[in-house]
């Protein structure tokens, strides 16, 4: 389920050295042996970000995001250009701030992940007609880099009206149509939210 191999569930940066339960053990015991609610994370997160928060509305519900059971960008929209994640919801904002997800660390990372994706896609663009393995070599690495839910918001965005200007460029949009980078479900699916 991490967005790129052995990151954080949460930040998306961080190495996934600890197993968060997702909803804390103190509040669902009975939910320690579930599987969807171990989530791999970074220490931080773990540690310092999360802990043992899981706030509920006045119904009991969750309000934190569910990345096992639901598309986060439901809830929360990365703008590419400055790295900041924008809640769309309440609980899109609940997630933001437990998580701390506009950490600066994690928002420099996102934007400097954005302009190499960017760099990465024209690559890929230019090598597939001469070196096939290096542009699959590519594709590789842009599924395993850190913030690999920039290339995934890059995704979503590349039908919208107006995408070129966002997305730095129509070769950029026209190298996210490859078939090869469509590996994650529904990025294709994106309804803008304003």
């Amino acid at each position: 389920m991490t967005t790129g191999i052995r990151r954080c569930m949460y930040c998306g940066d961080g190495l996934g050295t600890d197993i968060d339960h997702f909803e804390p053990l103190s509040e669902a015991p009975l939910r320690a042996f579930d599987w969807p609610n171990h989530l791999l994370a970074c220490s931080h997160c773990n540690s310092h970000q999360k802990r043992e928060l899981f706030p509920r509305d006045e119904d009991g519900a969750p309000l934190l995001v569910d990345p096992t059971a639901e598309d986060p960008y439901e809830h929360l929209e990365l703008v590419l250009s400055t790295g900041v994640y924008e809640a769309l919801t309440r609980r899109g904002d609940i997630t933001i701030e437990v998580f701390g997800l506009n950490r600066a660390d994690l928002v420099r990372g996102r934007a400097s992940a954005f302009v190499r994706t960017v760099s990465m896609l024209r690559d890929r663009a230019r090598l597939l007609g001469s070196d096939a393995e290096e542009a699959a070599e590519i594709v590789t690495s842009l599924r395993d880099q850190p913030f690999a839910d920039v290339l995934y918001a890059m995704l979503r965005y590349r039908s919208l009206p107006g995408a070129h200007l966002v997305l730095r460029g129509g070769e950029v949009v026209d190298a996210l149509g490859d078939p090869a980078l469509q590996f994650w479900p529904h990025a294709g699916e994106f309804e803008p939210s304003r």
